[in-house]
């Protein structure tokens, strides 16, 4: 990533840590104010994805508006405290820098991918009530730590030694912990996933939609995992336009 060719700020989460940051893209497009997105890569847990999952989809948000921040999360290695922390911080700068950036505090999301997908779905139903987002935009997400529909690997590397503690499996069993301060939510995922089943996007849906919170659901035909933004995925295109018409349609952007 090249940030000097781009209105990019790379920001520390903490003054005594340089391993978590958030890299900010800001919008060429002037506007009052922006909404903003807080962007959670993928990689099981184990790792970031950061460049497909991260920086790619940052410059595309920014490109329609948006302040965009990548948020580099610290890995927990079976510390569950970890991500949640980083990413409730990142929001907390986001709303702090509101003035700085031009930012609409009311209309500031989260998105995530696969384990990333977990990170910002964790925000959404565990994240303290002041860093709770606007909205989230999920894809292809891990939610579920149940057996049998979860992904093991982010499983395993979320709660270390805790992989057996029925009540951490159950808090993390995001499905369950939906509630009335839960987000509207878009969530995309491809019928073909063999990495983490589509039930975890399903039943996520399945619990937006009973506490009546606004939700909308797209399986693809295919895909796979991890397509991000990638070129080989066949629908990218439909991914952008269902994005814009999702935000717009809930307000969080302007037409």
């Amino acid at each position: 990533m090249d940030i000097s060719a781009q209105k990019v700020e790379r920001i520390p989460l903490y003054a005594d840590n340089d391993e978590a940051e958030m890299f900010v893209y800001l919008p060429e497009k002037e506007s009052a104010l922006h909404s903003a997105i807080l962007i959670c890569p993928g990689g099981g847990y184990g790792g970031l994805a950061i460049d497909n999952e991260g920086y790619n989809m940052a410059e595309w948000y920014s490109s329609k508006g948006m302040v965009a921040a990548v948020l580099k999360y610290r890995l927990p290695h079976g510390d569950y405290t970890i991500p949640l922390s980083d990413a409730e911080k990142g929001m907390q700068l986001l709303k702090e820098n509101a003035g700085k950036w031009h930012i609409d505090p009311s209309r500031i999301g989260v998105a995530g991918s696969s384990a990333g997908g977990h990170l910002a779905a964790s925000l959404s139903t565990l994240g303290k009530d002041s860093c709770r987002p606007a909205f989230a935009i999920l894809y292809y997400p891990v939610i579920s730590f149940e057996d049998g529909v979860t992904h093991q690997g982010s499983k395993k590397n979320l709660l270390g030694s805790g992989i057996n503690n029925k009540e951490l499996v159950e808090r993390f069993t995001l499905q369950n912990q939906v509630d009335a301060k839960t987000p509207p939510t878009l969530i995309m995922v491809s019928d073909d996933d063999s990495l983490v089943p589509p039930e975890n996007s399903i039943l996520y849906y399945q619990a937006l939609h009973a506490k009546k919170i606004p939700a909308s659901l797209y399986v693809f035909p295919n895909g796979e995992h991890g397509w991000g933004t990638t070129e080989r995925f066949l629908y990218k295109n439909e991914v952008k336009e269902l994005i814009y018409l999702w935000l717009v349609h809930n307000k969080f952007l302007q037409n």
